[in-house]
């Protein structure tokens, strides 16, 4: 008789089959900025692109994927365990209905006051010829963006709670093709018709938008759902979404506070800056995304299920097991990130229009964005607990003290080191937001296993440490390699990560980490089936 899933290895299964999904997204959001660079490089036109996509994706982060998916799933989780299913498809109507409207209003009002916005965000672009004005017009055609991503938070929200976890994952890879395909053929069409090849693009993000929400449709349809066109704010259950909403999209109107200092500071640098960060950052989501939201995702539904349940002992198992993965598998990128930011940069980016000075400057963003992987990882699944206990004022707390925090050593920095303060800011400050909610946390809920933690932490350090060595070692070695060919440089870079990672997985097999063997033990189970 098979053993029952201990939450680790349950969350290993989960994380596994979220981060396949993801690690297909992310190496087509990669090809997308490949395809950016290559057309655009960095400069007048991208600069515009990164900014006016911002507007619409600093509210989708508010509205969408952010505060509305965690508040979504904790009360649609407790009516799944406790309610009949037709209680709980109501509420699943009834918040699509809901958000179908609010943001459908948030919407226009962004496209109406597109220029308004654009001057707020970057008031230096004005000082370039028709700099401002792109980049708001583009702005108008992408803000239909938020809807559709917002929907599709939901939906994702509902098949997460089903334990449909892969599809939904995979959706933004239907952004990603739809970006990429659509943009891309737009891009060399418009400029036939005198519209700059550009603006193709904005509207490659607005056609993967929609692929991402229908990509999930028939899935929803699939686990029973039926929809029913209700509008009712009176329900209790939207009004505990949105009771629960309030304080973290108040927590997260901080994030993006914080965003949107680091762009006005961005787009006061030199020309380029706003692409060099937003590339850079763009390659430090894949760790990010394959690690950190992967295993947010699985353990978001268990957490709110254990709480909704009272079973609070599971439920820290569950968290130090989460947040020990994170740290497994976020430190070593780290190190990676740090030594091999440049040969990364290069392979993937240094073609068509961008040059090999963007190169080096794309590559010291990297550097400094991956100093904070791991704490930006850990927070995506530290947060979901506060949610599941009901204490999203916490976070809340920690964001607007990261804004004080982050103006402080930007405004302290900025002169001497341009652009990479705003990298060096950004990490700085999710380390003390990670410290400050894990201090926080343990006074909440009753304390969880520092002594289990602080092992397997410690285990992960000592791997780490002997990778880091061995990947300097091999990289001055074949350091030559990374200027010739492409081949060449694919080749090398493949073997000093593979033997890296041979060496840090092999220490850490030695060490005995029970969540590394709870992940290899799944992997090896779906590659036997």
């Amino acid at each position: 008789m098979s053993k029952p899933d201990t939450p680790s290895s349950g969350l290993a299964k989960s994380a596994a089959t979220v981060s396949i999904a993801v690690m297909c997204s992310r190496l087509l959001g990669l090809i997308r900025e490949q395809v950016f660079a290559g057309l655009f490089g960095a400069g007048y036109a991208y600069d515009s692109f990164v900014v006016a996509f911002r507007i619409p994706n600093l509210l989708r982060d508010l509205f969408g994927e952010g505060a509305l998916s965690a508040a979504f799933v904790s009360v649609f989780s407790d009516y799944d365990a406790n309610r009949s299913k037709e209680d709980t498809w109501l509420l699943a109507s009834n918040v699509l209905c809901f958000f179908l409207v609010a943001i459908s209003i948030l919407t226009l009002l962004g496209m109406l006051f597109a220029d308004q916005i654009v001057a707020l965000l970057a008031p230096d672009f004005s000082s370039v010829s028709g700099k401002a004005e792109l980049t708001a017009t583009m702005t108008v055609i992408m803000m239909p963006f938020l809807l559709f991503i917002s929907l599709a938070a939901v939906v994702m929200g509902i098949l997460n709670t089903k334990n449909r976890f892969f599809i939904p994952s995979l959706a933004s890879s239907f952004f990603n093709l739809g970006s990429i395909i659509g943009g891309t053929a737009l891009a060399f069409l418009l400029p036939r018709y005198g519209y700059p090849a550009i603006i193709g693009m904005a509207f490659g993000t607005l056609i993967g938008g929609f692929l991402q929400l229908g990509g999930q449709l028939p899935v929803l349809k699939k686990v029973g759902f039926r929809f029913t066109p209700l509008f009712n704010l009176g329900d209790p259950g939207l009004r505990r979404v949105l009771k629960l909403m309030l304080p973290a999209t108040i927590g997260l109107s901080a994030t993006q506070i914080n965003i949107f200092i680091n762009t006005n500071f961005a787009a006061s640098c030199v020309e380029g800056s706003v692409s060099w960060l937003n590339y850079a950052f763009r390659l430090v989501q894949l760790p990010i995304g394959l690690f950190g939201v992967a295993i947010s995702i699985a353990a978001l539904p268990v957490l709110a299920r254990q709480a909704s349940t009272k079973n609070f002992v599971e439920m820290r198992e569950t968290f130090v097991s989460s947040l020990t993965m994170v740290f497994c598998l976020t430190i070593p990128a780290t190190v990676g990130l740090i030594v091999l930011a440049e040969p990364i940069i290069r392979l993937i980016f240094e073609h068509g229009a961008f040059t090999a000075a963007d190169t080096q400057a794309t590559a010291v963003a990297l550097s400094l964005y991956g100093v904070g992987l791991f704490a930006y990882s850990a927070n995506k699944v530290i947060v979901p607990v506060y949610y599941a206990v009901n204490a999203a004022r916490y976070p809340v707390i920690a964001s607007f003290l990261a804004i004080g925090f982050n103006v402080l050593i930007i405004v302290n920095t900025i002169d001497h080191f341009q652009h990479r303060a705003i990298a060096l800011s950004t990490s700085a400050v999710m380390i003390i937001n990670f410290l400050f909610l894990m201090i926080v946390l343990y006074r909440k809920i009753d304390g969880f296993s520092l002594r289990v933690l602080g092992v397997g932490l410690t285990k992960i350090v000592i791997a780490a440490s002997l990778m880091s060595l061995l990947l300097i070692f091999l990289y001055r070695q074949f350091q030559l390699q990374f200027h010739l060919s492409i081949i060449h440089q694919l080749t090398f870079l493949f073997l000093l990560i593979s033997v890296s990672a041979l060496c840090y997985i092999t220490v850490l097999h030695l060490l005995g980490l029970k969540e590394l063997r709870d992940i290899t033990s799944k992997i090896r189970a779906r590659i036997v089936r």
